[in-house]
């Protein structure tokens, strides 16, 4: 009867220590996760006053949005933790669309190399971002799962473990599906 109990509590220690390590991991794997957002952030924090930069001149009556970009870069730069970096990120995207919009007015700007070419690389940059927001938001929800089931749950204030934020949507107008409307005018008569 004691060798059982002795069998027992060897496996119960066993699994408490299968736990604790697997919450660590899942921890640093949300570490991790978002240092790659991290990264892709950084990149895009640096490519934005080259493209600033190179349509100044040509949209200098356009300054309030040049300002308006640099100052959500900024905010963006200066962000900490998931949601203020969310909704800071979620700005900074809201400028770069109504820059973009304007320099598509301009035909001297389109017609720059180097402003096609930062454009490009914002582009990549914005979907690098999207996979690495994905990766993170899968681990941070695998953490979480894992430190509120039972029993895991109960080794996990030993772990230090404490539910990740997600990265969410803070500005509505990101939520809103584009409208597509297909519906122009077919021309009238005998179609050749």
């Amino acid at each position: 009867m004691g060798f059982v109990l002795l069998i027992i509590l060897a496996v119960i220690v066993l699994w408490g220590i299968a736990a604790y390590n697997g919450l660590i991991a899942l921890k640093n794997q949300v570490v991790n996760a978002w240092k790659q957002i991290d990264v892709q952030l950084k990149r895009r924090h640096d490519l934005i006053p080259n493209l600033v930069n190179a349509v100044k001149g040509a949209m200098e009556h356009e300054r309030g949005t040049l300002e308006a970009v640099i100052a959500a870069r900024n905010r963006a730069v200066n962000a900490h933790g998931v949601a203020e970096t969310a909704r800071a990120e979620g700005e900074l995207t809201q400028a770069l669309g109504r820059l973009f919009a304007l320099a598509e007015a301009y035909p001297q700007i389109k017609a720059t190399a180097n402003i096609g070419e930062l454009q490009e690389e914002l582009s990549s940059t914005e979907n690098k971002i999207a996979f690495a927001r994905q990766l993170y938001n899968d681990v941070a929800t695998q953490y979480n799962t894992k430190q509120a089931q039972f029993p895991t749950s109960l080794v996990a204030g030993l772990a230090k473990a404490s539910p990740a934020d997600l990265w969410m949507i803070e500005d509505e107008r990101e939520r809103a599906v584009p409208t597509v409307d297909l519906s122009a005018p077919r021309p009238s008569g005998p179609v050749a």
